[in-house]
């Protein structure tokens, strides 16, 4: 039996897995403190509901590729201190992230988180650590669709030019 056979826990991981895993903590840390300012900035409740989700999802994340840095013996990045709370309304309006913008950040967030879950995916050998990213894939798409259908109902997209098949324009 070779060093990649049987169960997939007990083979090493390449350094592919390796900085891959600890690249997405140590983004999702960033981010996690960075949305938490977002939500002491954002004044729309939904959007305040869906950056609080988008925290708890990569807490979540973490924790589970944490778990598999240290059981092979790889000290995850540091975590940064949670931001404290405050009111959008002790924020100076002209030092304020508006709604638009905060929605804007995260879905090119989102689009990212995305083509790193597909990354480590395509470069893994383990099993159990492609499927965990597979699964955090799978999250942050129903996650996206979330964020896309609030960014519709708020008109806070800005659509580009629509090509319209088939009709033509009067002069």
């Amino acid at each position: 039996m070779g060093i990649l056979s049987g169960n997939p826990k007990d083979q090493p991981m390449h350094y592919g897995e390796v900085i891959g895993c600890w690249a997405y903590v140590g983004a999702n840390k960033g981010l996690i403190s960075g949305y938490q300012t977002f939500i002491n900035h954002a004044g729309d409740e939904g959007l305040k509901k869906l950056l609080q989700e988008a925290v708890d999802m990569m807490r979540d994340h973490n924790k589970q590729i944490e778990e598999v840095l240290k059981e092979n013996g790889i000290m995850p990045p540091p975590t940064l201190p949670d931001r404290p709370t405050c009111s959008a309304d002790d924020i100076p309006a002209g030092a304020r992230f508006m709604d638009p913008e905060i929605s804007g950040a995260v879905s090119i967030n989102v689009g990212q988180a995305l083509v790193s879950c597909s990354q480590v995916m395509g470069q893994c050998l383990r099993e159990d650590i492609a499927t965990m990213f597979a699964k955090f894939h799978t999250d942050k798409v129903m996650f996206g669709a979330k964020l896309l259908k609030l960014n519709k109902e708020k008109g806070w997209i800005i659509p580009p030019p629509m090509h319209l098949s088939g009709q033509q324009t009067k002069e």
